[in-house]
């Protein structure tokens, strides 16, 4: 039985915005799946269902809403908390903003970002950010027309895998 205090009423007729729970580890996975293929990047998942549990609902790493329309999942967005230390303020980070294909041109990507924008001034947090792939020529548009400004001045660097065991290992 669902939750009726999570549900959240939108300005789109039918669809509605809840915070993920437990038993939607395999929603949430499934979810991350269909984007990365969508970003031609299917290869490079290798969480499970055990992993997102424990990072999602045990370890309480990051958050996650659903999208609903007409009852059923359409869309998700996976976020956690940053720090700017020149605001002196935490942001919220989205790692990952997806709605299926046949759900677009709805305007429901735009609610979603909207509720987050909503619950980053909630929690008083002073930004709203996120990374987008370079060649998604219609994201790129589509959060140029929310408001969003490119950071092009800023390099992203990663060190991940071997790499990152051996950084650790330096200390």
């Amino acid at each position: 039985m669902e939750n009726m205090i999570n549900i959240i009423d939108t300005k789109v007729s039918d669809f509605k915005i809840r915070f993920a729970e437990e038993n939607d580890t395999k929603l949430i996975l499934d979810f991350i799946k269909e984007l990365a293929d969508y970003e031609k990047l299917l290869d490079e998942v290798v969480a499970t269902e055990e992993v997102l549990y424990d990072s999602l609902f045990v370890q309480k790493k990051a958050e996650v809403i659903i999208g609903e329309y007409e009852g059923k999942p359409v869309g998700f967005a996976l976020f956690f908390h940053n720090f700017s230390t020149f605001l002196g303020k935490p942001g919220i980070y989205l790692e990952d903003l997806y709605v299926k294909p046949e759900m677009r041109g709805k305007g429901l990507g735009k609610i979603i970002l909207s509720f987050l924008g909503k619950l980053a001034v909630k929690r008083n947090c002073g930004r709203l950010e996120w990374w987008c792939i370079d060649w998604n020529e219609s994201s790129i548009e589509f959060y140029k027309e929310m408001g969003a400004k490119p950071m092009d001045e800023w390099t992203v660097y990663r060190v991940c895998d071997s790499e990152l065991c051996d950084l650790a290992n330096k200390f």
